[in-house]
């Protein structure tokens, strides 16, 4: 297909590569010039809520989202919409009873309030996890886009991915978490202007938004009001909600890319207003997206792209339309093109950045420590972080090019994002809201359950899905329709029927479980065999307690609602006429004496 490219688009292109290559250079040579590790990696703490909240955002959705959300609602329907509910659930979930359990330790990396509370064998074990995950995460966030924009505006997939990672690693690299920051900004605009065109144009051609309403509804795209209790159908409102709800949490709760976006606040109330912020925007985004779905199904109602054989996948029909729709508008594929990159751009920026981060508090400083046996100054820990970013950029290209030759990875490496997830989750659960939780069960539990989600998530033969019905009755507009052009893989499919029956039965469970069963399999394993071998007496260093006496409970290592309770226990002790030392009425609020005869009562929850 010829290319939809003219020299506008280009234009409008290289700008955007250029704008967000710029903020970059400006954040390397103004304020602190980037030479502290605070500035660099926590952009002093003093960001105001709106970049943050933008930037969170726009670090997951990625191109994958945008094409892949607009392409879910134009072959299933509008069902998938739910979504957003679960995410107005989980907030204040996130911002009321695990942000401020990080804030209260200052920490840069998220996994060091594992180690706080269970010990350095699980906070590696954790960011290990983390890191495998990034990685594969940001070959296919830059790869993804390239596959599909390749196919269909004729821009060269090798240079797609060389444009995506390096313009990126430069300005993560250099510019650190404020250049992050507000390039997210930037790219988030590009991405509603990418979708809005998309819109705008469908509806010009239409003649108004409710004909786009009624094709959709005609064509049965319009659901929403399934309540279908069964796990195995793929999207209802229980595996949208509470499926939802899992998986945000584990990533705005307690994944370090999200964390440490939100500790750039100047304090927890500004990092918890940047999170319900963040909500109506990443709503907005998501369900714009999901009529743009519907926009292009009313343009394709007649002729189904894929059918017709024009293009591989479906993932490549918003772009298709971009070139028959808006491919006579100077500028306008340009704004398209850098929509999708831009998503691509703000993921992988996010994604280096937490990635260093870990990099220079888990594995870095720990080492330096144990080599020279003195803390890394925090002025030479700007350099190396800086290095590691750079190395984490060249890493995401090379997995972007051996993502061509991997097959089926794309689908492969997005489970793994939601399968880690859970299983994470689960285990900063375990250290917030229980006080029995021990390294040896946590790290017991993490092993079966990421084990169990991985299992569940790539286990084969998995039945195929089953897409709406699509129609190329009309074809003439866009070159006529042959019958040879039909994918063998539908041909066969169509051809070979099988019930949904002869499969595994957790192979047929909604993709939507894999975070919440990770999650319960970690928790229940982890929970379970932390409390055996408390019984057994082999539970190992008991790190909730600030001295060896096990007399006092740092309640900082808790849920702000766990700790309040342990200090209510203690209250009532006190009243009571409990034998207690009169200084410990003016402790610390971080600090609760436990006398030995009321230790059983307060220490379990």
């Amino acid at each position: 297909m010829a290319s939809a490219f003219g020299v506008w688009d280009y234009v409008v292109f290289i700008a955007m590569l250029m704008i967000s290559a710029g903020i970059g250079v400006y954040y390397r040579f103004s304020g602190g010039k980037q030479k502290t590790n605070a500035e660099y990696l926590l952009a002093d703490r003093n960001m105001s809520i709106w970049p943050v909240s933008f930037s969170l955002m726009a670090s997951f959705m990625s191109a994958i989202t945008l094409l892949g959300v607009s392409n879910e609602n134009y072959q299933f329907g509008t069902q998938f919409v739910a979504i957003n509910l679960s995410y107005g659930l989980a907030t204040p979930i996130a911002a009321y009873l695990f942000l401020p359990v990080f804030f209260r330790l200052q920490a840069c990396s998220a996994y060091e309030y594992l180690e706080k509370r269970f010990g350095k064998k699980t906070r590696l074990a954790a960011s290990l996890a983390y890191t495998l995950q990034m990685i594969l995460y940001m070959g296919i966030a830059v790869y993804a886009p390239a596959l599909a924009l390749q196919a269909v505006t004729g821009l060269d997939q090798a240079y797609s991915i060389l444009a995506i990672g390096g313009i990126c690693t430069f300005y993560s690299t250099i510019g650190g978490m404020k250049a992050v920051l507000f390039t997210d900004v930037f790219q988030s605009v590009l991405m509603f202007a990418a979708i809005y065109a998309v819109i705008i144009c469908a509806a010009v051609k239409a003649g108004g938004l409710a004909p786009i309403w009624e094709a959709a509804s005609e064509g049965a795209r319009l659901e929403i009001w399934n309540f279908d209790p069964n796990p195995t159908t793929r999207h209802t409102w229980w595996t949208l909600t509470i499926g939802g709800m899992f998986t945000y949490l584990s990533l705005y709760a307690v994944n370090q890319t999200q964390v440490q976006r939100l500790k750039t606040c100047k304090n927890l109330k500004s990092a918890q207003k940047a999170l319900w912020l963040n909500w109506p925007i990443l709503s907005l985004l998501s369900l714009s997206t999901s009529f743009s779905g519907l926009a292009i199904y009313y343009y394709y109602r007649s002729c189904d792209p894929l059918r017709q054989g024009r293009i591989k996948v479906r993932d490549q029909t918003m772009p298709l339309f971009v070139v028959d729709a808006m491919g006579d508008i100077p500028g306008l594929p340009g704004l398209f093109v850098s929509g999708i990159f831009s998503a691509s751009l703000s993921t992988v920026s996010a994604a280096l950045n937490s990635l260093a981060a870990v990099t220079l508090e888990d594995y870095l400083k720990p080492l330096y420590q144990k080599v020279k046996r003195k803390p890394m100054p925090d002025l030479q820990s700007s350099f190396p972080t800086k290095v590691m970013a750079f190395l984490y950029g060249v890493v995401c290209i090379a997995v972007a090019f051996l993502a061509q030759k991997m097959g089926g990875v794309l689908q492969a490496s997005l489970t793994i994002f939601g399968v880690v997830g859970g299983p994470l989750f689960a285990l900063f659960t375990m250290g917030m809201f229980t006080t029995r939780a021990n390294q040896r069960g946590v790290i017991t539990g993490l092993l079966v359950g990421l084990s169990f989600s991985l299992w569940i998530g790539f286990g084969q033969p998995r039945p195929p899905l089953k897409t709406l019905d699509f129609s190329v009755e009309d074809c003439s507009e866009f070159g006529g329709y042959n019958q040879t052009s039909l994918p063998l893989a539908m041909a066969q499919r169509a051809a070979e029927p099988r019930d949904d029956s002869d499969y595994f039965y957790l192979y047929r469970l909604s993709y939507l479980w894999f975070s919440v069963l990770g999650y319960l399999v970690t928790f229940l394993v982890g929970y379970g065999t932390s409390v055996l071998l408390r019984w057994r007496g082999a539970q190992g260093t008991e790190r909730i307690y600030l001295d060896e006496q096990q007399t006092y409970l740092n309640t900082d290592l808790f849920s702000p609602p766990v700790a309040r309770a342990m200090k209510q226990r203690l209250a009532k002790f006190i009243e009571n006429g409990g034998d207690i030392d009169a200084t410990v009425r003016q402790q610390h609020s971080s600090r609760v004496d436990i006398p030995t005869t009321a230790k059983q009562d307060v220490s379990h929850p």
